[in-house]
């Protein structure tokens, strides 16, 4: 497998004029419009136009990353390249620690073709069964983020989020999505699926992501 490497030489007068007043806009590298809406809702207050990759006749990359990072790079350099625009991609997933941190950055391929997340879940119960008894100390697990925002020269910036906590058998909860139901954030006892949607994003690995990426896109707009 080719493993490719992105050098981060970043030119940052370059970036400004993308940034500024006079472009403001970013392409999700994404055909999810679900996933499109909830980063156009982190990115509105800089007052920035996301775009779905829908509105181009542009296909998704392969997924070929070891990594949450190289993935993340991946989708927004494609996208970036093809559009000659800003491009955002994030890709994300759930470690436990007990099971090899699976499933990591497969964490959306376990659930299989038609997304079904209960398989994932039962999978990732199943596997941990096998080799834990599973009280509380070894069901710890995290959620991850990266966020990647690519710009047509070829230079790039990383922002990583995370949240703590541990995996709850059965899934309590139908908020939210994925591996929601089974995921209780430290310091909580409701599960992510039993929280309020608002309240979640404003504690989750996402969110933790878009708040460097948002301290990063202010310190463009004070430069300016």
């Amino acid at each position: 497998m080719t493993h490719i490497v992105f050098a981060p030489i970043f030119k940052f007068e370059w970036q400004l004029k993308y940034l500024s007043n006079l472009i403001n806009k970013i392409v999700v590298a994404s055909h999810n419009e679900g996933k499109v809406r909830e980063i156009n809702t982190h990115l509105k207050k800089q007052h920035i136009k996301t775009i779905s990759l829908k509105k181009f006749n542009i296909n998704e990359p392969r997924e070929t990353g070891l990594t949450f990072k190289e993935n993340s790079i991946l989708k927004s350099r494609n996208t970036s390249i093809k559009t000659n625009l800003p491009a955002i991609a994030d890709d994300s997933g759930l470690c436990v620690p007990v099971i090899d941190n699976a499933p990591g950055i497969y964490s959306a391929r376990w659930a299989g073709k038609r997304k079904d997340f209960s398989l994932a879940i039962n999978k990732i119960e199943k596997k941990m069964r096998a080799v834990c008894d599973m009280r509380k100390k070894n069901r710890i697990a995290f959620f991850v983020c990266v966020l990647s925002l690519y710009f047509p020269d070829g230079t790039y910036k990383v922002f990583e989020g995370k949240v703590y906590g541990h995996l709850q058998f059965p899934p309590r909860g139908s908020n939210g999505f994925g591996y929601d139901p089974i995921f209780v954030p430290n310091g909580f006892v409701k599960t992510f699926g039993e929280m309020k949607y608002g309240f979640k994003e404003r504690i989750s690995h996402r969110a933790v992501a878009f708040q460097k990426l948002n301290r990063y896109l202010r310190k463009i707009w004070i430069n300016y």
